[in-house]
């Protein structure tokens, strides 16, 4: 598989303030990319740089082999969806539409027709009137509108309710499987990704700790719910580590492998055994040493 973006030891400073310190990442072309961190932990800025509008202070960043910066064909291939938008001050969706197909050749008016009715935005009514919510959803709504190959969401969903949060990711999937789309999705809620990006990283003080491959199963973990016997006792050879007790039900995360611990617990006559599947969250904590984490 191809890379649609590579990032070497990226560092970029705005004064005193070290926003990126060495970040490092690859995201495959046609992923989905989860970049979590929390808030200051220079996201926005690495997408800038990703953009070719923010040039670092040192590193390299490259989209589809190219450095952005400078370089009108590789932006021409990018789009951005934030959750803090910027629209002309008196334009509605339609006014932004319009603008766009003046000057973004990769703006696709037959698209944003054809996709407006999934995102339920008031399309005449000025943007600066409508909620946060409804302006997040127009900003996702005219970046999908473009035929760009790689689309950069910085926090894009974060202000949007369940419901439409589900359409909305719903339809970028679509452009995904259908075209191939890279997705660059920032946010500083782990728990927003779940079920969507095939990749993760986390940045921390502007450092990516690690990466994670989600198409790969969690190396030696095996999840575990499990009822005792009264009087029972986890085998003492369980390799536990991490335990959630639910009344008697235990949510267990245990190294091993799925035959190896049924086996050690068949051991201990449970009421109720069984092996669920890992969520994001808990192969965070697992593969890339983090804690429960909304950072």
């Amino acid at each position: 598989m191809t890379n649609a973006i590579e990032v070497h030891e990226l560092r970029k400073a705005f004064g005193d303030v070290r926003a990126l310190d060495g970040a490092s990442l690859t995201v495959p072309a046609g992923s989905v990319y989860g970049l979590v961190g929390p808030n200051a932990s220079g996201k926005t800025t690495l997408l800038s740089i990703v953009r070719g509008v923010v040039r670092p202070t040192s590193g390299e960043a490259l989209v589809f082999g190219r450095p952005p910066l400078d370089d009108p064909a590789v932006k021409g291939r990018i789009a951005l969806a934030s959750g803090n938008p910027y629209f002309l001050k008196p334009e509605s969706a339609d006014g932004m539409a319009r603008f766009y197909r003046s000057v973004l050749p990769i703006f696709d008016v037959d698209r944003y027709l054809e996709l407006a009715p999934l995102f339920e935005v008031d399309r005449t009514r000025p943007l600066r009137k409508l909620s946060r919510g409804a302006r997040a959803k127009a900003a996702l709504l005219l970046a999908l509108s473009c035929t760009a190959d790689l689309l950069l969401l910085d926090e894009a969903m974060d202000l949007v309710d369940p419901i439409a949060r589900k359409r909305m990711w719903s339809v970028v999937l679509d452009q995904v499987s259908s075209r191939g789309l890279t997705v660059v999705a920032a946010t500083h809620n782990l728990r927003e990704l779940e079920g969507v990006c095939d990749h993760l990283a986390i940045l921390d003080r502007g450092v990516v700790r690690d990466e994670a491959d989600l198409n790969e199963p969690a190396s030696d973990i095996v999840k575990v719910q499990v009822m005792l016997p009264e009087g029972a006792e986890l085998p003492t050879g369980l390799e536990v580590v991490h335990a959630r007790p639910e009344g008697r039900l235990l949510t267990l995360l245990v190294h091993g492998n799925a035959g190896g611990v049924r086996e050690e617990l068949d051991a201990v006559h449970p009421t109720y055994l069984d092996i669920v599947p890992l969520s994001l969250e808990e192969r965070f904590v697992c593969e890339l040493g983090g804690d429960d984490h909304e950072a």
